[in-house]
């Protein structure tokens, strides 16, 4: 029997970020990746984690430590992009298993990254953007912001919002509103 049957990972990532322009030379890079482990089956979010990572080509703004609550002590601490895409593809299958995130910003700014710095790609190609399926199934013309899909699902906030553990967290429980509704789309078949 797989025992990955089921389940899907829920990513949100937070980023450096500034208020106007970013500084010259300075680009956006993944600063935490939180991952959801959902299980589909069950019904139940299984698993919680979170990865700090160090930024190559920029620093933590004051703006960017309001918003996310990341200093730059902290994410001088992580590791580096490299390493952490290996412990996505080794510690939580990244690279088989479907994935989900609020929006297509994650996957495009992994893309991004993992080109811009050669590293390879720790996902698989099965990503669902969980704020498409969000509005399609409560039938929005606007689609909506993580907190405010939670207000509209009648769902709390959990924790801190812009911080990717906590994000991915609550959309792990959009998710399981969404499958509940029996508007999750089928995970692809095994091979």
């Amino acid at each position: 029997m797989d025992r990955t049957a089921g389940l899907l990972n829920v990513v949100d990532i937070e980023a450096t970020c500034w208020e106007g322009m970013p500084p010259v030379g300075a680009v956006s890079e993944i600063i935490e990746i939180g991952l959801t482990v959902v299980d589909l089956d069950s019904g139940q979010r299984v698993g919680r984690h979170r990865i700090v990572v160090r930024p190559a080509r920029s620093s933590v703004s004051a703006f960017c430590t309001r918003l996310t609550g990341l200093t730059q002590a902290e994410v001088d601490a992580g590791v580096s992009f490299t390493e952490a895409c290996r412990q996505l593809a080794a510690a939580h299958d990244t690279g088989r298993l479907p994935w989900a995130s609020w929006g297509d910003y994650d996957r495009n700014q992994f893309t991004r990254q993992c080109r811009s710095t050669r590293v390879e790609y720790p996902f698989g190609q099965h990503h669902v953007n969980a704020k498409a399926v969000f509005t399609e199934v409560y039938g929005l013309r606007k689609r909506p912001g993580m907190a405010q899909a939670l207000e509209i699902a009648g769902l709390p906030l959990e924790g801190r919002h812009h911080r990717g553990e906590d994000d991915a967290w609550n959309i792990g429980a959009l998710v399981l509103d969404l499958a509940a509704r029996g508007g999750w789309p089928d995970p692809p078949s095994a091979r």
